[in-house]
């Protein structure tokens, strides 16, 4: 896969929120809503506040031992031991099981906390630490979780199950969904590669989170990631306390509102609003709200009544039952790993910015926010569509229209601005103005008032010859729009929409390869992957 990499700032993509990159620019207005900024002083900083926080290593490792079976054996089952030892932390990703991997930055996330780890490693080599994903199996939202778009189609899992994806089983609906993906890239030139890979793990009657954790282990083994399965009754007992606390008194809804209120007040978008309680009951493929209705505790929807008595017998006793929401989730995850540095993508970052009060006063160390890598990948053809148009990859994450007019004052004979003309104008009604006044000051009003009027319809002109000049280029248009929709479906990024099996179906494990090699650590900047 011989390719060119060109990075651009996360403000030239254009399709991140004022949050995230004012975080990039570490802006003052968010300074109070982390610990440390993402560089390496401030990695050292947080590994120095996660050494005097007692970690549960013992368990950990031995319920990774226990998940990961007869996998454990090589680089991960190295990283795995040395998570015993004190002077190892962990750089995590974390996301649900979306079915095989889902959109592209599912792959990205994963990548990029290889490359920080080892980039750590390298710079801090008194310490050790290991890449892990950290799987949130539990989440219920199969609209979006439980389909991929390959090569322009979008393939969905048609089941009648419901509960936590993560503990779906595999069934004749999903097999036809990977028979529908083998006929989409079966013939590509690594197509039957990965879709045989595909089968080993996806299986009629295998649960999707061990499907999936097979599938990533398969292709990010020779790597050192650690896959984290979390729904697990001897990790969640770490966190009974704060579960408890959430249950009986709604603590963490009240910290992490306060600081909603601070986020609102700088200016910024809340991206996720606490409940009352913030955890769901997970039981028999359900997964439903608990709320609090009176004295009485119930699963929004279920069966399931509880006096305090039975709620805090059955949390003692099945903690693997509650199921934290996506404001407990980060202060669970940091809980059970000895975690200096969690990488997410903008959404993320923005709810975990809202968690500062929640950690400190749980007094769990907060990580460092690092925003996940982006990519943008064009295959030699699209480049070669690109370059005939006489543009750059990195022009088309502007507008369509923009990119039109573009060309359209680049290779026009008709001149379209009124530029000149304009300011002629405007120095008109000066002399206008001028005159006007020394025969009556009052006049002055009224030959402003013309020369605006004048200047709009002139401005209406101008953009009237520029639509009528863009129509004599219709060809370049329907060019642009073919590669701005095949690089930007429906306008967003591509890594939010296409599936890793296309492209493994193209390069081959290469393209892991390639991305691994143009994954960065902790420079923060958009990378564009053109194919030669």
């Amino acid at each position: 896969m011989n390719c060119t990499a060109l990075r651009i700032p996360y403000r030239q993509a254009g399709t991140f929120s004022k949050i995230v990159t004012d975080y990039i620019d570490q802006a003052d207005a968010l300074k109070s809503f982390y610990k440390y900024p993402p560089s390496l002083n401030g990695i050292q900083k947080a590994i120095e506040e996660r050494k005097s926080f007692p970690a549960g290593r013992e368990v950990l490792v031995t319920e990774l031992k226990k998940q990961y079976g007869d996998l454990l054996q090589g680089k991960p089952a190295q990283n795995i031991d040395a998570l015993l030892s004190p002077g190892t932390f962990t750089v995590t990703t974390a996301h649900q099981p979306n079915i095989l991997t889902g959109p592209l930055y599912f792959i990205y996330k994963i990548l990029h906390a290889i490359k920080l780890a080892e980039h750590l490693k390298a710079s801090l080599p008194q310490y050790n630490f290991v890449p892990v994903y950290y799987m949130g199996s539990e989440d219920a939202d199969l609209d979006e979780l439980g389909h991929i778009h390959l090569n322009g189609k979008k393939l969905k899992w048609e089941t009648i199950q419901t509960g936590a994806v993560g503990r779906m089983i595999i069934d004749k609906e999903f097999l036809r969904l990977v028979d529908a993906a083998e006929g989409q890239i079966g013939v590509m030139p690594f197509g039957k590669d990965i879709i045989d890979l595909v089968k080993v793990f996806y299986k009629k009657g295998n649960r999707i989170q061990d499907a999936t954790f097979q599938f990533v282990h398969a292709l990010f083994a020779e790597y050192g990631l650690v896959v984290l399965i979390p729904d697990n009754a001897a990790l969640k007992k770490q966190a009974i306390s704060v579960f408890k606390d959430d249950l009986l008194h709604q603590t963490p809804s009240e910290l992490v509102g306060k600081t909603i209120e601070k986020i609102d007040e700088a200016g910024y978008k809340v991206q996720a609003n606490p409940r009352e309680i913030n955890l769901f009951y997970l039981k028999d493929g359900v997964r439903e709200r608990i709320e609090k209705v009176n004295s009485e505790w119930r699963a929004v929807n279920g069966k399931e009544r509880f006096t305090e008595t039975e709620l805090l017998k059955e949390l003692n006793e099945h903690p693997e039952r509650f199921s934290p929401n996506v404001i407990l989730r980060g202060i669970f995850q940091e809980t059970i790993l000895p975690n200096i540095a969690f990488i997410g993508g903008g959404g993320e970052l923005a709810y975990w910015l809202q968690y500062g009060g929640l950690f400190a006063h749980y007094k769990v160390p907060f990580p460092v926010l690092v925003l996940r890598n982006s990519f943008l990948v064009i295959e030699k053809s699209w480049q070669q569509k690109i370059n005939k148009l006489g543009f750059t990859a990195e022009d088309f994450f502007l507008p369509e229209e923009k990119l039109l007019g573009k060309l359209v004052a680049r290779e026009s004979k008709n001149v379209t601005k009124l530029n000149g003309s304009l300011t002629q104008v405007e120095k008109l009604y000066e002399l206008l103005k001028k005159q006007a006044g020394q025969v009556d000051t009052s006049l002055t009003n009224h030959v402003e008032a013309l020369k605006t009027k004048a200047v709009y319809r002139l401005q209406e002109l101008e953009k009237k010859m520029l639509r009528a000049e863009k129509r004599k280029f219709t060809d370049q248009q329907r060019q642009i729009h073919t590669v701005k929709s095949r690089l930007f479906p429906g306008n967003g990024l591509q890594e939010r929409y296409d599936n890793i099996l296309y492209y493994y179906a193209i390069w081959g494990k290469e393209f892991i390869q390639k991305l691994y090699e143009d994954s960065l650590a902790l420079e923060q900047e958009f990378v564009i992957l053109s194919e030669k």
